[in-house]
């Protein structure tokens, strides 16, 4: 059986006439006939009855007939997926976030990508940096949106699209916590909460460059891996962290968040959309350029 004989047998069973059929189909009639009597010899069931006043179906023709449009609307299906995906313009797109992209980023690159390329189905998970850089170099995943800067290589391209700047996150009930900015010399004494060197090394990395550079030594307290769970931490009195100003969107009233002045220059951090260049589908660079695009506008 072929997908042939499927289209010609639910033609005619529209038009219940073999020259309709035929026509329609821009066949002869003589092969419509002989493919129809093939197609019941393979089925061992007789699908149309045949008499001068024309063509019927058969109870088997009708149930068949079900069944053989459905087979032909998933084979339509399948090629209108196979071909979209091939373009960028379809398929799944597998996307692995850290939390911090949650508050401002996701809400706005995400509707932009599904208004331009409607027929993209989204998979989201929420990883850690060095998850998602691992699962990007696996092919586990097609589009990372991850911390930046890293400060390890890594094998995948990435474009900055989202630029933050560090804030201190205090507990609503310190002593700091009515100062509208603080130096890093007001947190020189208190218990920090930092990232995890083996999971998180660019934020790690990054905020002791920043503490050094001020001639400091945190006092270390806690570790955590997310930004969230700084903050959380940082809520449960457990000590002080410098975040990502985005952060700060956070609507909990038991942490403030506050400026930071005498900061080292030149310091950057931000989120990034990141992809492995030798797993890059054409979905993806599609949604690289969607959300470099909207980075753009925000630095505009």
């Amino acid at each position: 059986m072929e997908l042939r004989q499927l289209q010609q047998f639910s033609v005619l069973a529209e038009t219940l006439n073999f020259h309709r059929a035929a026509d329609r189909l821009h066949i002869a009639q003589p092969p419509l006939s002989v493919s129809i009597r093939k197609l019941e010899e393979e089925w061992r069931v007789k699908l149309f009855d045949r008499s001068p006043p024309g063509v019927r179906l058969t109870e088997a023709g009708r149930a068949a007939l079900i069944d053989a449009r459905r087979a032909l609307f998933h084979a339509a299906e399948s090629e209108r997926v196979a071909q979209a995906t091939v373009l960028g313009t379809g398929g799944r797109l597998r996307i692995g976030f850290v939390g911090t992209a949650k508050y401002k980023l996701l809400p706005r690159l995400l509707p932009a990508f599904q208004a331009e390329y409607p027929g993209v189905t989204l998979a989201l998970s929420e990883r850690s940096n060095g998850e998602i850089l691992h699962a990007l170099e696996s092919g586990e995943l097609d589009i990372g949106i991850i911390r930046v800067p890293l400060a390890t290589r890594s094998q995948v391209r990435s474009s900055v699209v989202e630029k933050d700047t560090f804030m201190a996150a205090l507990p609503a009930n310190h002593r700091l916590a009515d100062k509208r900015r603080l130096s890093l010399a007001d947190l020189a004494d208190e218990p920090f909460v930092h990232y995890a060197a083996n999971e998180v090394p660019g934020l790690h990395a990054l905020t002791m460059l920043v503490f050094q550079a001020a001639g400091i030594v945190p006092k270390v307290a806690q570790e955590a891996v997310q930004v969230q769970t700084v903050v959380c931490l940082v809520e449960s009195g457990m000590g002080v962290a410098l975040v990502p100003s985005v952060a700060a969107g956070t609507t909990s009233r038991r942490v403030v968040f506050r400026k930071l002045h005498k900061m080292p220059p030149g310091l950057t951090i931000g989120l990034a959309v990141a992809c492995a260049s030798v797993n890059e589908t054409s979905t993806a660079r599609r949604f690289f350029g969607v959300a470099e695009k909207l980075g753009a506008e925000v630095e505009a």
